[in-house]
């Protein structure tokens, strides 16, 4: 069988199987909880979009379920974080001497186990903390940020010239927003008609097929020796110092450069994620109440910024540098969050989706610098540390925001967006240093990598 170079359909499938299951996770264990704490069934009314008239004690109860909500996310988070960290690091690094799709077969795995354990919680009604211990087991295999690392380490490998690194970059995160985007439409209807157990099915149906595809059909970017055998110590310390080798050869400079703009990416990635993952609890409680489908257009509604943002990549790339397209993002995000603090109704809630248009765009701009500055060899390093500290930052941030939400919810809602806005000063801030300070072009480049001994490169600027 012919072998392709096309990553794009994994991430497709792979944001269509998982956006299925996200917004439905939070639903279910609401409902859950729901029963367990208030002893009766979760309500259901012809009313999408206001709160029924409730007295003080529903108010209350209400109340309850939230933080017992939020504490289950921060409880899931927390148990998938540590073993999800080490082996993302690990798996993405070590592509380095082992070939790409390494980093996208583990993730696939532990997608599969993930969605198959959520299947069998719901169809046989087990004991919801089981999920926590799915989240556990599946995270062994990497999580997110392993897959996404690998993916973009793979694009890489493909791509020599800096503008069509962007771009690419961008295709893929634009990919995730698309199909993102119909899964969410279609997991309100489907909740609505046919109830859980078949979304959960559909979904770990996608992965198996994503699976064999990265396994049969993707090919290999890296040329692998298969008759080389690398004892395990062996391969520990080629990772530890392909690593290491980022921040300890090199110029003094480079080094600068890539801590400054690595944080900036973690920083802006941990607020980010954090408010989101806030949204579907916030949209399930007063005064907005939202139904399953309600939800579910506003999922897409926030997947839809993907698209949005791939688009603002391709034209302000044409007449702005990097940097000033990465500011743009980072304040569409920070008005952004501001404005779903004061969102009371289910319009003002679908048009705080508007400024954040544009909030995407920072990722895959800061992805193709850093990208830029380190050798071919070491783009499997780089991915590597970019993986940890986004799987850091999207468990962290969730578990963090999960435990503050809890402890706001009774009095002010919308304090977790407010704070999440006036956090996006500190990535802003980093940014602007870095502008200050440092002017990153083809010179730079040059410069740059020459002095880690490596060849430079003849690419246009990337800021």
């Amino acid at each position: 069988m012919k072998r392709l170079y096309f990553i794009e359909p994994i991430v497709a499938i792979y944001a269509f199987a998982s956006f299925m299951v996200y917004p439905l996770a939070q639903q279910y264990v609401y409902r859950r909880l729901w029963l367990e704490i208030t002893n009766s069934s979760y309500p259901v009314s012809a009313n999408t979009s206001q709160c029924a008239a409730n007295s003080t004690s529903h108010s209350r109860q209400r109340d309850e379920v939230q933080k017992a909500a939020s504490l289950f996310s921060m409880y899931s988070d927390l148990s998938s974080m540590i073993p999800s960290l080490i082996v993302t690091l690990l798996l993405v690094a070590y592509s380095d001497q082992r070939g790409r799709k390494i980093t996208i077969i583990m993730p696939l795995i532990g997608s599969l186990i993930y969605m198959l354990s959520f299947l069998a919680v719901s169809f046989f009604e087990l004991n919801l903390y089981l999920l926590i211990a799915a989240s556990f087991v599946s995270a062994l295999f990497g999580g997110i940020g392993t897959m996404l690392g690998g993916c973009f380490s793979y694009v890489a490998d493909l791509c020599e010239d800096s503008k069509q690194k962007t771009l690419r970059m961008a295709v893929v995160d634009m990919m995730i927003g698309l199909l993102a985007g119909v899964a969410s439409i279609s997991t309100g209807y489907f909740l609505h008609a046919v109830g859980f157990h078949w979304p959960f099915f559909i979904s770990a149906v996608f992965q198996a097929v994503n699976l064999i595809y990265a396994v049969f059909i993707l090919e290999e970017t890296r040329v692998i020796d298969r008759s080389e055998t690398v004892a395990c110590c062996r391969a520990m310390r080629t990772l530890a110092c392909s690593i290491c080798n980022l921040f300890v050869g090199g110029s003094s400079q480079r080094k600068w450069v890539l801590v400054l703009l690595i944080v900036t990416f973690s920083s802006l990635s941990f607020v980010n994620t954090g408010g989101l993952s806030m949204i579907t609890l916030y949209e399930l409680n007063e005064p907005l109440c939202w139904s399953e489908i309600l939800i579910g257009y506003g999922a897409a509604a926030s997947t839809s910024i993907f698209i949005t943002s791939f688009v603002g990549v391709y034209l302000f790339s044409r007449c702005l540098p990097n940097i000033a397209i990465a500011f743009i993002g980072m304040l569409s995000v920070a008005i952004s969050m501001f404005m779903t603090a004061f969102a009371k109704t289910t319009l003002m809630m679908f048009l705080v989706r508007i400024p954040a248009m544009f909030a995407i765009m920072p990722f895959p701009v800061l992805r193709s610098m850093m990208s830029k500055v380190v050798s071919k060899s070491e783009q499997g390093a780089l991915f590597a540390c970019l993986a940890f500290t986004e799987n850091l930052s999207t468990y962290g941030s969730s578990a963090v925001f999960s435990r503050i939400y809890a402890a706001t919810v009774a009095w002010c809602p919308g304090f977790i967006f407010l704070l999440v806005s006036g956090l996006c000063i500190i990535p802003i801030s980093l940014l602007g240093i870095f502008r200050c300070f440092h002017s990153l072009d083809s010179n730079d480049n040059q410069a740059l990598l020459s002095e880690d001994g490596t060849e430079a490169s003849d690419d246009p600027p990337v800021a």
